[in-house]
């Protein structure tokens, strides 16, 4: 069964806000409601792939206390970028 693109918008955002810390919660749930409904199917599937990480390693990378993989170089720029005063 294929999702419709609006199911899976939502589904993500439901994702981004229930994390295992509420540093991501707050974090991804602000980047979710403002970028996901903008994002290509691409997109939204390397969205979906991040949100998989763990919430540890996902913190350090936004915070910047390490490097993210490749992969996720230009999203979690785009997380941080997106943030109220770039705070992290």
């Amino acid at each position: 069964m294929i999702e419709l693109h609006e199911h899976r918008i939502k589904r993500l955002k439901m994702r981004s806000m229930r994390r295992g810390i509420k540093e991501m919660d707050l974090i991804l749930q602000h980047f979710a409601e403002r970028q996901l409904e903008s994002m290509d199917d691409a997109g939204l599937t390397h969205y979906d792939a991040m949100l998989n990480e763990n919430d540890h390693d996902l913190y350090q990378w936004v915070t910047g206390q390490i490097a993210p993989p490749e992969p996720y170089v230009a999203l979690i720029e785009a997380i941080k970028n997106d943030l109220p005063g770039h705070c992290v």
